[in-house]
């Protein structure tokens, strides 16, 4: 609880805390990584199965806001609730398709799934705007760009609040068990009676809603939606990377595998925007920690002070004190007010004789 009040402190405290507002929207981005990770976790972390498609469904949430915008012209806020709804029946459809194999064969399931969504949405250009992008009018437009910036970070904080709560909920409840038992071997879940495909599908959907959600508040919050961009294959792996490297089994490993990737993509594009170095970086990262940290860094701190910890006897002492309480109760009877010594020497007695006896 203390660590989930400071890292609460923090995140509050950091838009007073940005010295400029270029800061402030590198912060609304590292929280929208977040996000869309912890989204990807519900899939991810639960059930094992390893999806680069969810870019997709952020892609979808974000032109499904945006479209209900434009064409419908519904509240802003309203349209974000529709579309994510939409895009989460959406995801039924989808689930029973891909949730029916598993491994590799999944993962190209996924990546189909973003290239698919890439072409209808640059082909239809007289309804998404194709190449020339979407531009979607912004919620609040009496507010300064630092201003807007810094309702939308309070905005993904809040979102992100409520996914970790959700992910919290599910990993302690007998549904997460179920998910747990499908991630540690399906084919025995299955056998011992865990309704798999449905757990799948239900979870599948769950996350399907909470990423439409950041790629529509996304959508609201920069304006202006490129179908390359928003259905991009890099989009799935960036947020693959920052499960693996924060723990994709720990609640807020997503939230700082956000952070360290989130940031970093940051200051390489800044630094080496020209150039594709931002790619070799993301995979040299994605290398390391699955070479040196397969479960994460959380769980790689955790074990570093586990070791550090003094060691524990693993057999307990008893003391004769103890052994002669014990036998009192066992038999029923009331204590007897004999010394140790003597319990100790009968003890000793009976089992001197029971060895005589073998």
């Amino acid at each position: 609880m203390v660590a989930v009040v400071l890292l609460a402190a923090a995140v509050l405290a950091f838009p007073s805390l940005a010295p400029n507002p270029y800061i402030l929207s590198a912060g609304v981005v590292v929280l929208n990584y977040a996000v869309l990770s912890t989204s990807w976790s519900f899939v991810g972390g639960f059930t094992g199965y390893i999806s680069l498609g969810h870019g997709a469904l952020a892609g979808l949430g974000g032109y499904g806001t945006a479209l209900l915008v434009t064409k419908a012209g519904l509240p802003s806020f309203v349209a974000l609730a529709v579309a994510a709804l939409l895009v989460a029946a959406l995801a039924v459809p989808i689930g029973f398709a891909a949730l029916r194999v598993r491994g590799a064969s999944f993962v190209i399931v996924s990546i189909a799934l973003v290239l698919i969504l890439l072409l209808v949405f640059q082909s239809w250009a007289s309804l998404t705007g194709g190449s020339r992008g979407l531009v979607v009018p912004r919620p609040f437009p009496d507010l300064l760009r630092p201003e807007h910036h810094r309702v939308f970070y309070y905005l993904f904080a809040g979102l992100l609040a409520l996914a970790l709560l959700a992910w919290w909920m599910i990993d302690r409840s007998r549904f997460g068990l179920g998910l747990k038992a499908i991630r540690e071997d399906e084919d025995k879940a299955e056998a011992l009676g865990t309704p798999t495909f449905a757990y799948k599908l239900v979870v599948f959907v769950v996350s399907a809603a909470f990423t439409a959600l950041g790629g529509g508040l996304y959508a609201l919050w920069f304006g202006d939606l490129d179908p390359v961009f928003q259905f991009s294959i890099l989009t799935g792996s960036y947020l693959v990377l920052m499960a693996l490297l924060g723990g994709v089994r720990n609640l807020f490993g997503p939230l700082v595998g956000a952070l360290v990737v989130g940031i970093g993509l940051e200051y390489f594009k800044v630094e080496f925007g020209d150039t594709q170095l931002h790619l070799v970086a993301t995979g040299l990262l994605l290398a390391l920690v699955v070479l040196f940290m397969p479960d994460g860094v959380l769980p790689a701190i955790g074990s570093l002070l586990g070791r550090m910890r003094p060691a524990q006897n693993s057999i307990r002492e008893v003391t004769a004190a103890e052994l002669r309480d014990q036998r009192v109760a066992a038999a029923g009877a009331p204590a007897a007010r004999e010394p140790v010594d003597a319990v100790a020497s009968t003890a000793g007695e009976r089992a001197q004789s029971t060895e005589e006896r073998a």
